[in-house]
């Protein structure tokens, strides 16, 4: 013979104990409800303070006023690495970019992360000591790029990004009026600055 159904009882739950109850320790019980009352009666008068980051001056609204020609590209590793696969010569492609002349910069923290590449990345490194790219000191501790460059836009609005990373392109967006430049169908394309020669349309 086969087992006799069992009818499932639905929607059966567990009775608790409600929190108010007089069984429960003092610390588990719930305070009455006029105690949070006064609670919040008191946190009224009280002036609750944010901390909120400043927004530069250079911005009016989403529109970048510390930007204009002759344009400061911050320089990122692998920006260097694919612009060599892809055989362009990275200042003569950027002024056909933006129409405009453009000076790279190169961090210390960049031309560590090249050095320590090792001989494979030798043509990089050999075009990021170019005369016609600019050096800038980095004084924080730490060789991690992207964070040196984050940091940088952050504080000085005047620079466009030239990056090819995905995520250092998705922390510069979360910055409001930063430019970023990168590589797409063997050409340099930007965001955020509709003027430029094959920006997207938005």
């Amino acid at each position: 013979m086969g087992r006799p159904k069992v009818q499932k009882k639905f929607a059966e739950m567990k009775r608790m104990i409600k929190l108010s109850d007089e069984r429960l320790k003092a610390k588990d019980r719930q305070k009455p409800k006029n105690h949070l009352a006064k609670l919040e009666k008191k946190n009224l008068g009280e002036i609750n303070e944010k901390q909120v980051t400043p927004v530069t001056s250079a911005l009016f609204f989403r529109y970048n006023t510390q930007l204009g020609p002759p344009y400061k590209i911050l320089i990122d590793t692998n920006f260097i690495n694919f612009s060599i696969k892809v055989k362009l010569d990275i200042i003569q492609s950027m002024m056909d970019c933006l129409y405009a002349k453009c000076t790279p910069y190169i961090t210390d923290c960049v031309m560590g992360e090249l050095e320590k590449l090792g001989s494979k990345y030798r043509v990089a490194l050999r075009i990021a000591k170019d005369e016609r790219f600019e050096r800038l000191p980095c004084l924080h501790k730490g060789t991690y790029a992207d964070d040196c460059l984050v940091q940088r836009v952050t504080q000085h609005k005047c620079y466009i990004i030239a990056t090819c990373d995905k995520d250092l392109k998705r922390r510069i967006r979360k910055i409001p009026g930063v430019p970023i430049m990168y590589l797409s169908g063997h050409r340099y394309t930007i965001e955020r600055m509709p003027d430029a020669y094959g920006a997207p349309r938005t």
